[in-house]
């Protein structure tokens, strides 16, 4: 262990100097010695800490039976606070959520939806020609051949164009619509637009969004009213059965948005001639959430271009992109319902790529096609109701009317209303049932309940182990050595070891009563040339 002696050492040209001067450099020496303050211990800390029961459990003392009974109240307290903790933080990571239905006041006027509509019967028998049959004949299921019965082998036709064959031979319009009025005014076939769908030619109603319709009341009569002619008399004889053959008689109809695509061989519904189909609707604004709580698709994600050929994004469209990559990477065309530029499908393979699009729409977020929900969605709830017409006198008076027998009108015609419940919309919206706010509400509840701490104590906890901590790492970094000589002032300190190179070995031949050498230096021992400002010192 080393051994330090101080020496003071007097200049002549201090001798004048205060004695304060002195007794400071020794007061700066010591503190230097002694370095700084050491940490508080344990025992210190917990009496001071707002943490309950630790200044208990690390009393100074003894260690008896009631500092156990609080070390072990401590800790029990401690490992409840924490496996309530562990719970409220898994409940936390589920992201549960509620849905909370808000309905809204009544509204003057509110915006009528789209109505689309399509004869479930694809191509009218009577508008196909030769050419289309032999065409259309994987599709149809009719047998190739023209009116003089020769067969395909000996026919001959040009390229056939599946758009100019949907709209040559689809139901028209205007031969199907025989009344129309919406909210008590009269309408016509132009205040419908063609849309292409599975089932071919189609109708939409109120289909531009920049000019909508109003619906200034609710109930029937405040909609749209339409009555169709069906022309069963048109639809095709089943040859044979193919996966587009249909059995039913009647349209089918889809009430949507505007922004948003029909995609009725999904979401419509049916109706049937023969009856008065009413369809009260309501408006629903639906408000989904997005990651982590939902898979819903926000309007501020700009990682995902918008869809081609649709101004805004919906889940129809994306199906329908869906289905056309499908059927671009295996048929290197397109159907005419699909939206872009790439050549349509032939006739003699639209059904095969058709089929091809059904196991383009695997299910689930790992399937081939995920469209998720926009997080704003605009949908309209459905009540169908319907009445059978037409009685007995309307029979009569419309087979006059329209030039028709009374089986034919029972057999063809219907009547469809679409309207408003009320004038009122339904807002759902997706909530957080368990947020952060209420998690350290919580988690700051059971810190009280059971440890009766806060914020504050973990600060005071975290700040006294970066004391003890920083305190240690300056011992290993700062670890002091033993000086051979160091001067500040008048101060000089001496190792002992100097002190034995510089003292003088005891001499053999002297006698033992003559006194033995000191291991100090002879204080009369000169430190420098005779004249010097260096005088003797003492130690």
């Amino acid at each position: 262990m080393p051994i330090e002696i101080v020496c003071k050492i007097k200049f002549a040209e201090e001798d004048a100097k205060p004695k304060e001067k002195e007794a400071g450099d020794e007061q700066s020496l010591l503190g230097a010695a002694q370095g700084p303050a050491a940490p508080r211990d344990l025992a210190t800390f917990a009496s001071t800490s707002t943490l309950h029961g630790l200044g208990r459990a690390c009393a100074p003392g003894p260690h008896g039976l009631r500092r156990t009974l609080w070390a072990l109240a401590l800790l029990t307290s401690l490992a409840a606070f924490l496996y309530q903790a562990a719970s409220l933080a898994r409940g936390y990571l589920t992201r549960p959520h509620l849905v909370a239905v808000d309905p809204a006041g009544p509204a003057p006027v509110a915006g009528f939806p789209a109505v689309t509509l399509c004869n479930i019967n694809r191509f009218r028998h009577s508008a196909l020609s030769d050419a289309d049959i032999f065409h259309l004949a994987n599709l149809t299921g009719l047998p190739p051949k023209d009116r003089d019965g020769h067969r395909a082998a000996g026919l001959r036709y040009p390229e056939p164009d599946m758009v100019d064959i949907l709209n040559r031979t689809g139901h028209q319009l205007a031969d199907m619509l025989k009344s129309c009025n919406f909210s008590g005014h009269h309408c016509s076939a132009s205040n419908f637009s063609v849309v292409y769908t599975r089932y071919g030619k189609c109708y939409t109603f109120n289909a531009d969004p920049q000019s909508s319709l109003p619906s200034r009341a609710g109930g029937m009569g405040s909609g749209l009213e339409i009555m169709l002619d069906i022309q069963q008399e048109e639809y095709l004889p089943i040859w044979r059965e193919t996966n587009e053959t249909s059995f039913e008689a009647g349209i089918r109809v889809q009430i949507h948005s505007q922004e948003e695509p029909p995609y009725i061989h999904q979401l419509g519904f049916g109706v049937s001639p023969g009856f008065q189909t009413f369809v009260s609707c309501q408006e629903q604004r639906l408000t989904y959430l997005p990651q982590p709580w939902g898979n819903c698709r926000a309007e501020s994600e700009l990682r995902e271009p918008e869809l081609q050929g649709y101004s805004a994004y919906s889940v129809s469209a994306c199906r329908l992109r869906c289905e056309k990559e499908a059927v671009l990477q295996r048929c290197h065309c397109r159907m005419v319902h699909m939206p872009g530029n790439e050549t349509i499908c032939p006739p003699n393979i639209y059904i095969e790529c058709a089929d091809h699009t059904l196991d383009s729409l695997g299910g689930g977020a790992e399937g081939p096609c995920f469209c998720p929900t926009p997080c704003n969605l605009t949908r309209y709830g459905k009540e169908i109701s319907m009445v059978k017409i037409p009685n007995r006198g309307s029979a009569r008076y419309l087979a006059r009317k329209y030039n028709r027998n009374e089986t034919y009108i029972r057999e063809n015609f219907l009547v469809l209303d679409v309207f408003f419940e009320a004038l009122t919309s339904e807002a759902m919206e997706q909530r957080a049932a368990y947020g952060l706010s209420a998690l350290l509400g919580d988690l700051g509840g059971q810190m009280g309940l059971f440890i009766g701490a806060s914020i504050l104590t973990l600060l005071e906890i975290l700040d006294y182990i970066y004391e003890v901590s920083w305190d240690r790492l300056k011992r290993v970094w700062r670890r002091p050595k033993t000086p051979l000589r160091t001067s500040t002032g008048g101060i000089s300190t001496l190792g002992l070891q100097e002190l034995k190179e510089q003292s003088p070995r005891p001499s053999r031949g002297r006698a033992e009563g003559g006194g033995a050498s000191s291991l100090l230096p002879n204080h009369h021992h000169p430190h420098g040339p005779p004249g010097s400002l260096f005088e003797d010192f003492a130690c």
